[in-house]
């Protein structure tokens, strides 16, 4: 992605704090590297953080559909910070080179999050990228402005096999409420606690690859046992309820297991 890589918030995130702290820093709504607990050193300057949506999509392929939610659900696109070996003190990451922090301002009328436009925006780049969504939300008669982190992380699988990748986003809260950990001793360790921090709320980076496919496993299974139990429920013949019978027992067994193994 040519636009991004070349882009003024990139090398400007590198300056040293005592530079950053004289000039305004970008805000998503009131969302900024400071209300996330990110190093100041890594805020991008508010005034080389907007990013135009033509930026990504001039060298990629997208559907009229696509193109469209790019254009009427995202208000914004800013660039946040820009994490770095050389502005956080971590050591250099083996898989993630950089982690760039970038705020999506829904439009008024969007409140979901936009899992089609982060697709499209992570798939440009090998860097690992936190979207900052932030929306307006009615509350308790009123309205507030809401934000939730989101990654595009690949999941595990086997080796040979093309990547899958998948949006995973943690639940929305005030915007004030919003922070991120900075966990692990290299920019690898602080992307997987990142990462950890959105799906499981858990800040370690340790075997994150094996508790995102319990994860998984573990939904699969319940969804099955939700199936075998109806089936069961139904099913008049004696030789085929017996059959559905062992087979939900066992995967009960298993997920009770896979439980007892996320503990």
């Amino acid at each position: 992605m040519t636009g991004v890589q070349t882009t003024s918030p990139a090398s400007s995130a590198t300056s040293s704090p005592a530079s950053s702290a004289s000039r305004p820093i970008a805000h998503c709504g009131t969302v900024s590297a400071l209300t996330l607990g990110l190093p100041s050193s890594s805020a991008v300057p508010e005034a080389k953080s907007v990013l135009p949506k033509a930026l990504f999509v001039g060298h990629a392929q997208i559907s009229a559909k696509l193109r469209q939610r790019l254009t009427n659900d995202i208000a914004g696109i800013t660039m946040l910070a820009l994490l770095r070996p050389a502005n956080t003190a971590l050591a250099a990451g083996a898989r993630i080179p950089e982690i760039l922090v970038i705020g999506l301002r829904l439009a008024p009328k969007s409140t979901t999050v936009p899992s089609e436009v982060i697709n499209l925006i992570a798939a440009q780049r090998k860097s690992g990228i936190v979207f900052v969504v932030v929306r307006d939300a009615p509350h308790e008669g009123t309205v507030r402005e809401e934000c939730t982190i989101a990654v595009r992380r690949v999941l595990p699988g086997k080796a040979g096999h093309l990547p899958v990748h998948e949006v995973f986003a943690a639940e929305w809260k005030p915007a004030g409420e919003v922070a991120l950990d900075m966990t692990g001793g290299s920019l690898d360790e602080l992307w997987d606690s990142i990462c950890s921090q959105i799906i499981f709320d858990d800040a370690s980076p340790d075997a994150l690859d094996d508790r995102i496919t319990r994860r998984a496993q573990i939904r699969q299974l319940e969804m099955s046992i939700d199936k075998l139990t109806r089936d069961h429920q139904r099913t008049k013949d004696v030789d085929q309820r017996n059959e559905l019978y062992a087979k939900l027992h066992k995967a009960k067994q298993q997920l009770e297991q896979l439980r007892a193994e996320s503990d």
